[in-house]
């Protein structure tokens, strides 16, 4: 199993990178492509995903987002290209709260997994995360752009451009009104 990969970033795609490694360049699928830059070194923590149709490396910057990848991918009915959808739209640390207060609202609205699916995340997983800080904020200002006339893909889109920088509920609706315009 490939558990990590060092090269040059030769390119950078919306899902992923191509890294060189010892002359080879190796497509990594990955949930945060643009942390990345184009020339420059990087070291990814990966997955390698075996299928039927082939095989797929998944790239993260941080072992735990890795773990956390492996950990959704435990999760029946949850595949490769599902958990790293999640990851692109909720940070790790939100995700990990969420599950492990068990709340259904921020994994169906905010990160728009199906109830099924999120139901079966939240069963399967709430044993397995530690608490962590789960910001309740992202659901009130969901809540919030819904009611000024976003629709939910708008408003799930609005919240994945605000920075993890900006704290609290008004700062966080402030920055997500304002990425909209």
């Amino acid at each position: 199993m490939i558990r990590q990969i060092s090269g040059k970033v030769l390119s950078i795609t919306p899902v992923g990178a191509v890294i060189e490694v010892a002359g080879f360049g190796i497509e990594v699928r990955m949930s945060a492509p643009q942390a990345l830059s184009m020339g420059t070194n990087a070291t990814l923590a990966t997955h390698l995903a075996v299928k039927q149709d082939g095989m797929e490396l998944y790239g993260f910057s941080e072992v735990a987002d890795r773990d956390f990848f492996e950990l959704m991918l435990s999760v029946s009915g949850v595949g490769p290209k599902t958990a790293l959808s999640v990851l692109r739209r909720a940070p790790r640390a939100a995700l990990e709260g969420a599950i492990s207060k068990r709340d259904l609202n921020y994994l169906t609205k905010i990160v728009g997994l199906g109830k099924k699916s999120a139901e079966k995340m939240l069963v399967e997983l709430s044993e397995k995360v530690g608490p962590a800080a789960h910001d309740d904020a992202d659901g009130e200002v969901f809540d919030t752009l819904v009611a000024l006339g976003y629709t939910e893909r708008e408003a799930r889109k609005a919240l994945q451009a605000i920075p993890d920088s900006v704290q609290g509920k008004d700062a966080r609706l402030k920055a997500s009104l304002s990425s909209h315009h």
